[in-house]
């Protein structure tokens, strides 16, 4: 049995649940898109998916919670999304004065990860934004921060032999479509649809890898 784990903040939390009803245990977010479709076509092997996300959290929260909330499960493969509250945090000037431990901890974070699971796979999707709601006043600002995050997460990927999957991009091309509040309602937060848009990603970028889920 194979066993994915999904790490985040509330993009990923998707109002999870906290006891051990399977009903209510992915959440509403992406990776329970990627569940239930994959958990329905490999059926027979049962593969096995844990939501871990909890919403709030930045990169560093995710090295505080580490031990018992990765590597404990013995994971074979970590599917992380996150930034975004790194963002929102020094966007909006708390906590004053303090660096930023986005890129720094993220390493850290995975350093350990390779160290201790040097053979878990490890997947990290690149954090996003729309120009709506929260990030509508500071948009410059904000882009250029998120900019700065998604080049991190890229070198990252690179530099731990992570799957990288791009998801900018794919957000940019649905708003020729539909306004930009239809994806992710407060230009941080995705709708239903937005969260499609993550596991459609995911999907063709992670099945056509090397951590291919099968």
């Amino acid at each position: 049995m194979t066993t994915i784990l999904f790490q985040g903040d509330s993009i990923t939390d998707g109002a999870r649940g906290r006891s051990e009803d399977p009903n209510h245990l992915l959440g509403h977010s992406y990776a329970y898109l990627i569940g239930a479709k994959l958990g329905y076509e490999l059926g027979e092997k049962q593969p096995l998916f844990i939501n871990r996300g909890i919403s709030g959290n930045r990169v560093s929260d995710l090295y505080a919670r580490w031990n018992e909330d990765a590597i404990a499960l013995k994971p074979d493969v970590i599917s992380i999304l996150i930034g975004v509250n790194d963002a929102w945090r020094t966007m909006s000037g708390e906590p004053s004065g303090i660096t930023d431990r986005f890129g720094r901890a993220y390493k850290v974070l995975l350093e350990e990860t390779r160290e201790v699971m040097p053979n878990t796979g490890l997947i990290l999707l690149e954090p996003f934004i729309l120009k709506t709601g929260a990030t509508e006043e500071k948009w410059e600002e904000w882009q250029q921060l998120i900019g700065l995050y998604q080049n991190i997460t890229r070198e990252l990927a690179e530099q731990f032999g992570a799957v990288f999957v791009p998801l900018q991009a794919a957000f940019d091309e649905a708003c020729t479509s539909a306004e930009a509040a239809y994806w992710i309602w407060d230009g941080v937060h995705p709708t239903s649809a937005g969260h499609q848009i993550i596991a459609d990603q995911w999907l063709s970028v992670v099945q056509n890898s090397k951590l291919a889920i099968g």
